[in-house]
């Protein structure tokens, strides 16, 4: 008998039946894990929509919560108004006092600190010179920090400080070197008022210039008016300004990072975050194709400090760039250390963007190009002459303001305050006036978000 005829086809329809196994297992294996993928998939896009519902139900509420107070204002419902301002104060105060009573060690050694400079202060001796020197560079550089400050901080409507304060007063001192022949301007009133040095003043100041420090700044002070002279002149004040503004920068980085660690304050008003983290959402599931035009700004400038961090704060920081606010709010909801954060912004806006501006107004109010730009006035049409004169008279004004002595009356060297200046002293008054409103009405509305029961539950 042929026994391994017989053998031959068992083996093979084993093989065959093993194979058909192994076949059968690899299929019912791609199937789970195809199901698995697609259950991970929709479980992840369930999640994201999920999310995105929650962020817009958010901002649904958040919405008709914000109608409702922004009719807590001033011209709509004064007394409230008030009267919610001076509660939230009070609130502010009490709050900042517990808070400074928390660092008792701290508090107590600038305590002793702050009574040994006063002591230092009134004790008579020949230090009083040199703390004169201090004191003004301290009131000088808190004032313009303060300026700049009130400029970026978000307080209110906020105050444009570089149009009304800082412009104004590198434009005058262009001015004044250009017309008086040197930036030596007699202190005081410089930077109060700024007039021309007299021969006997410069001479005299000469003379007593005995130290190195005073030589060089005699040198840089006197001798042919330059560009680079102006820009030394007023470098101090640009600089505080600048700095000032990045010190205003700070309240968006730790309110992001606040939310982000959980550590936030539930009172806080924390709308611009929610649109950031809606922002993100509507990326990652609609692509960026469907953003508006100043959501595609907002989202290019999350995407720079995303990728090239302190570069990309300092881009952003060293433009003029009223979107900074984002750049805040994506460092601190993105944990990037506060120094790198902060550095890349002094450096952008105290040093770069404050040098831009300031060589700005230098150039542009240099003597040759304001008499240019009166001179091509007149040929604008139909209103060229009515345009030129309370220009001239402006600057005639401002040339007679700069040859009278420190103290002196203006009406000897003024005839009459011009029409331009006229109107932007109203504009200022206006600007400040509305500013304080602006503070008051925020401050009522943070009371009223504080205390709303319904808007905790959100």
């Amino acid at each position: 008998m042929n026994f391994k005829a017989g053998i031959e086809p068992q083996s093979t329809m084993a093989s065959s039946s093993s194979s058909n196994r192994r076949r059968k297992g690899k299929q019912q294996q791609q199937k789970s894990t195809t199901t698995t993928l697609n259950s991970k998939s929709t479980s992840s896009s369930g999640k994201s929509t999920d999310k995105e519902r929650l962020l817009t139900l958010k901002k649904s509420k958040k919405e008709m919560f914000r109608q409702e107070t922004a009719k807590i204002v001033l011209w709509r419902q004064p007394i409230r108004t008030i009267q919610y301002c001076i509660l939230e104060l009070i609130y502010l105060i009490h709050l900042s006092f517990k808070r400074l009573i928390s660092y008792r060690k701290t508090l107590f050694l600038s305590i002793v600190l702050f009574l040994f400079f006063l002591f230092i202060y009134n004790t008579e001796g020949s230090h009083q010179k040199s703390i004169s020197l201090i004191e003004t560079l301290l009131l000088t550089s808190l004032y313009w920090c303060g300026l700049g400050i009130a400029s970026s901080v978000g307080l209110g409507t906020g105050l444009h400080t570089f149009l009304l304060y800082l412009g104004p007063f590198i434009a005058q001192v262009t001015l004044a070197a250009y017309e008086c022949g040197s930036i030596k301007f007699p202190r005081p009133p410089y930077p109060n008022e700024i007039v021309c040095p007299s021969i006997a003043t410069t001479t005299t100041s000469r003379m007593l210039s005995n130290n190195n420090e005073t030589i060089l700044t005699d040198l840089l002070e006197t001798g042919p008016i330059s560009f680079w002279k102006i820009l030394w002149k007023v470098k101090l004040e640009a600089f505080f300004w600048g700095l000032g503004t990045a010190f205003g920068e700070l309240p968006p980085y730790f309110m992001a990072r606040a939310a982000r660690l959980g550590t936030a304050d539930g009172d806080e008003d924390d709308e611009e975050l929610i649109d950031f983290e809606q922002m993100l959402i509507n990326v990652e599931s609609h692509n960026s194709k469907n953003l508006s035009l100043f959501e595609r700004i907002r989202y290019l400038i999350y995407r720079l400090i995303k990728r090239i961090g302190f570069l990309g704060i300092l881009l952003c920081a060293s433009i003029p760039n009223p979107l900074f606010d984002l750049a805040g709010i994506t460092c601190g909801y993105f944990l990037i250390p506060f120094w790198t954060f902060f550095l890349a912004t002094i450096i952008g806006k105290a040093l770069i963007k404050m040098s831009i501006q300031t060589v700005f107004i230098i150039f542009l109010f240099s003597e040759h190009h304001v008499e240019r730009i009166i001179r091509w006035m007149k040929h604008i049409p139909h209103y060229g002459r009515l345009l030129q004169t309370p220009f001239k008279d402006w600057l005639h004004e401002q040339k007679g303001k700069m040859h009278r002595k420190p103290g002196e009356n203006l009406a000897g060297h003024i005839q009459k305050i011009s029409l331009l200046t006229r109107i932007f002293n109203i504009f200022v008054a206006g600007m400040i006036i509305y500013f304080v409103a602006s503070i008051i009405n925020s401050l009522a509305q943070r009371y009223h978000k504080r205390t709303r029961t319904d808007l905790k539950l959100m």
